[in-house]
């Protein structure tokens, strides 16, 4: 299987696309992950969903403006060229 651009937004379930973005990783598929719709709930299941997040090397980015102080925030021009760059885009 050749390596995949995948690219996962985080829309209705931050910790599930968490989850997923990770477990795609095993893999070799080059992955990304946007935090949308809301900030991330403080939760110790997303804490340990972000920990699987550093041991992969995927680095969120988002589109809410409460997390732009955390993450990198990405404005619609740039979400957009992600979008149409990845070869698969999974929204959870």
């Amino acid at each position: 299987m050749s390596e995949k651009k995948l690219l996962v937004l985080a829309r209705r379930d931050h910790a599930e696309a968490m989850r997923v973005a990770a477990g795609l990783t095993i893999f070799g598929h080059q992955v990304g992950l946007v935090f949308m719709t809301g900030p991330v709930a403080e939760t110790p299941e997303n804490a340990a969903n972000a920990e699987l997040l550093e041991l992969t090397g995927i680095a969120p980015q988002t589109t809410v403006a409460e997390m732009a102080d955390d993450l990198p925030m990405l404005d619609a021009a740039t979400l957009a060229l992600a979008m149409t760059s990845a070869d698969i885009v999974l929204s959870l």
